[in-house]
């Protein structure tokens, strides 16, 4: 996939850059077909989509207004414009990699049908799928490559090992996964504290928040 100034553009904030807050939001096309998101930044909101730029400013305010585009109103309006639905306002967070094995022992899974594999693969390439065992239960550590050709993680807790330290483990775990000396991102529903904990604890930074448009589910 050719993603061009988004993959620049996440680039500069896994480098640790501020992204220019002039103009205070910015329309990038996707670089590939069917992706749209909005992404917000401190100071700048990076709108991912083939729609035409000036419709989507047209639904923008003049005056800078950061939190706009993760509103009900602009979100609504881009999804009935692309038949799609908005999978949830992320928080986003990336962590550098980590030389050498994880400590967790993990077993690679060829194919699973756990319920976080099955999404990963609706959402994300280049998937590779780790489970490790744990006393009374266990984990799942998904990484892949995602908008912009991220690297992204995605991980599940067993309800039995819950509340024992594995999603922190688990999530470190990851930034010794990735195959290319290049951070690990992750997005996190904010209301699912257990999880924010978790990724902070494993070394993780918030760096933004993240809205995905993806195909309404018949």
């Amino acid at each position: 996939m050719l993603w061009g100034v988004l993959d620049r553009l996440l680039r500069e904030v896994e480098s640790g850059h501020r992204l220019p807050t002039d103009p205070w939001f910015r329309v990038v096309d996707p670089g590939s077909p069917g992706t749209h998101a909005i992404l917000g930044f401190t100071g700048v909101n990076i709108i991912v989509t083939d729609l035409d730029s000036e419709w989507v400013a047209g639904l923008l305010p003049a005056e800078p207004d950061l939190s706009v585009p993760m509103q009900p109103p602009f979100l609504s309006a881009m999804e009935d414009k692309l038949d799609r639905r908005v999978n949830n306002i992320d928080l986003l967070l990336i962590a550098a990699t980590l030389a050498g094995a994880p400590e967790l022992e993990l077993t690679p899974i060829e194919d699973s049908e756990h319920p976080r594999v099955r999404r990963a693969r609706r959402y994300r390439s280049d998937i590779t799928v780790y489970r490790a065992a744990a006393a009374g239960g266990g984990g799942v550590v998904v990484v892949g490559r995602g908008l912009g050709g991220r690297w992204e993680v995605a991980i599940e807790v067993d309800d039995s090992a819950r509340d024992k330290g594995l999603g922190r483990a688990l999530a470190l775990a990851a930034r010794h996964l990735i195959p290319e000396d290049r951070p690990v991102w992750a997005q996190i529903a904010p209301a699912n504290a257990a999880s924010v904990r978790a990724f902070l604890a494993a070394g993780y930074v918030p760096v933004g928040a993240e809205a995905l448009l993806v195909p309404r589910v018949p």
